[in-house]
């Protein structure tokens, strides 16, 4: 993942925050907000609350690879928050469940 396609600072990730469409999913919380770039751009933010520092990468590791997997096709900034669950869950479980959230999201961008 290079580094335009990346949310860097901490202004970045709250202007999603405020001004974004939250959904929550089953294995974790999207924030969507379009953005001008011309590219979709993703943030992580895995605290504590998911484990220690393997089990937290490990989720930031999997999300990196959803976003490579299946990118949106608007520009969108993209901050998602993993789940406990995130970590265990089967891949295809987690493919479904972005998916799904992309669906949503793009729905939900498009109406405000």
């Amino acid at each position: 993942m290079s580094t335009n396609e990346r949310l860097r600072r901490r202004s970045e990730y709250t202007r999603v925050y405020e001004r974004g469409t939250r959904l929550r999913t089953r294995f974790m919380t999207c924030f969507a907000l379009a953005n001008d770039l011309g590219n979709p751009r993703l943030g992580i933010a895995a605290s504590a609350k998911i484990g220690n520092a393997v089990t937290r990468n490990k989720a930031k590791r999997r999300a990196r690879d959803l976003f490579k997997a299946f990118k949106p096709l608007k520009s969108l900034d993209i901050v998602l928050i993993p789940r406990r669950e995130m970590v265990a869950a089967r891949w295809s479980d987690l493919e479904a469940d972005y998916r799904t959230a992309l669906q949503r999201l793009d729905k939900a961008t498009k109406a405000s």
